[in-house]
């Protein structure tokens, strides 16, 4: 890669974990041996009573976003940060995660070869959904693992029609329908029976839940294509991420793709994705 100049990192921490607050200084400090400046946001810093800047003024400032914590907390500052064009450089507060690969003690040795371009930057797909209700009026959404439409009750089953690109596709009966990303494929997709995709492919996968048709299965799709999910008779939830969630009604449209800007993760240069999955995944043992 080439080189990347960093003056300033912005730091995400964990919600709801002030527990965090000696490993955020530990991450400061080393960031600080680097003459780099360290912003952490304003909810985090509250968190551990340390001053903060709000979110969107930190994306304006900082080269780089780091957040300490795991996957979940990768996956927000992502989608919070869309509209930046941010890396995002994952810190495990825990176990490693996909996307959380970094252990605190390797940062001190990786920091100088941010600028001597031994690392690499992942350009990650993400999906963009747009809700286009009846009344006219739309509703933007950027989701980095999936979008499942799902239904409201436990006690009835949901019913989605589903167009790609224009052309009516499959109508899905059961308990929903998610929309994932390559990165969520090893998410709820992987659960629902869904394939595992390689991370850096520009598809996605819609994989039905609990269907009440043993026909039905999974499909990848071309990055390129755009698929329209609507429920004729009810309404549905559309959960993004398992972060947000909408509502939306009978003859309402979604209109989900891949999103015009990838997520960018730094990663060292020897990461290997098929290593990790064999990790998390117990594959081989």
């Amino acid at each position: 890669m080439g080189p990347l100049t960093i003056k300033t990192v912005g730091i995400l921490l964990r919600p709801s974990t002030p527990e965090l607050k000696d490993k955020f200084f530990q991450i400061k400090e080393i960031f600080e041996r680097h003459d780099i400046d360290v912003i952490i946001d304003t909810i985090s810093g509250g968190m551990i009573d340390v001053m903060g800047q709000e979110f969107d003024i930190m994306c304006q400032s900082a080269d780089i976003l780091v957040t300490l914590g795991g996957d979940g907390t990768l996956i927000s500052a992502v989608r919070r940060a869309f509209d930046f064009n941010i890396p995002v450089l994952g810190v495990h507060a825990g176990k490693l995660g996909f996307l959380a690969d970094f252990d605190i003690e390797e940062l001190d040795a990786f920091i100088p070869k941010l600028s001597s371009g031994e690392y690499r930057l992942d350009r990650r797909a993400m999906l963009q959904a747009t809700i286009h209700s009846k009344d006219g009026s739309t509703k933007e959404i950027v989701a980095f693992n999936d979008i499942v439409m799902t239904r409201p009750s436990i006690s009835k089953m949901i019913h989605l029609e589903t167009a790609v690109d224009g052309r009516a596709f499959n109508t899905y009966y059961g308990d929903g329908v998610i929309v994932s990303t390559p990165t969520g494929s090893t998410a709820y997709n992987l659960s629902c029976g869904g394939p595992v995709l390689f991370p850096l492919t520009e598809v996605f996968v819609v994989t039905p839940i609990s269907p009440h048709s043993l026909t039905q299965r999974p499909v990848v799709l071309p990055g390129d294509y755009e698929i329209d999910v609507q429920t004729p008779d009810m309404s549905a939830l559309a959960i993004v991420d398992g972060q947000d969630m909408y509502e939306f009604g009978a003859g309402d449209i979604i209109k989900i793709q891949l999103a015009k800007a990838s997520a960018q993760l730094i990663h060292r240069s020897e990461f290997n994705y098929f290593e990790v999955l064999k990790e998390k995944l117990s594959w081989g043992e």
